[in-house]
């Protein structure tokens, strides 16, 4: 199972940007699929998860109304559309994935597959 992020970059606050995931090598049986971010001297932290089975989703508080996850499976893909982007969102953003998970653990960071991280920057 192999998970590649990208779509990172640098933006001024209140920008937008999308993150991609593309999933290879049998993801999409995975139950569920996520971001996480990591700050420097943070620990990693949970954004978004999307139920592949349920179509249930959940953010963060932190990014709840600014940023949107789905997935397109013909293509294999996992999204995280980010706008009203703030400095606070400056972290290295991970896709994740999972086949076991229930709705309750989505937010703790136990998933079995994750992609190498794609670098969000966020200028004031």
């Amino acid at each position: 199972v192999q998970l590649q992020a990208s779509g990172g970059g640098l933006v001024q606050a209140g920008g937008s940007l999308r993150l991609s995931c593309a999933a290879s090598g049998g993801t999409f049986s995975a139950r569920v699929m996520a971001w996480f971010r990591q700050a420097p001297g943070k620990e990693r932290e949970f954004v978004a998860a999307i139920s592949r089975s349920t179509g249930s989703i959940l953010y963060a508080d932190s990014v709840k109304g600014r940023f949107a996850i789905s997935i397109d499976g013909a293509k294999n893909m996992l999204y995280l559309q980010m706008n009203s982007l703030k400095p606070e969102d400056t972290a290295v953003y991970y896709c994740t994935a999972d086949r076991t998970k229930i709705v309750s653990a989505f937010t703790q960071p136990d998933y079995a597959y994750w992609g190498q991280g794609t670098q969000v920057t966020v200028s004031s």
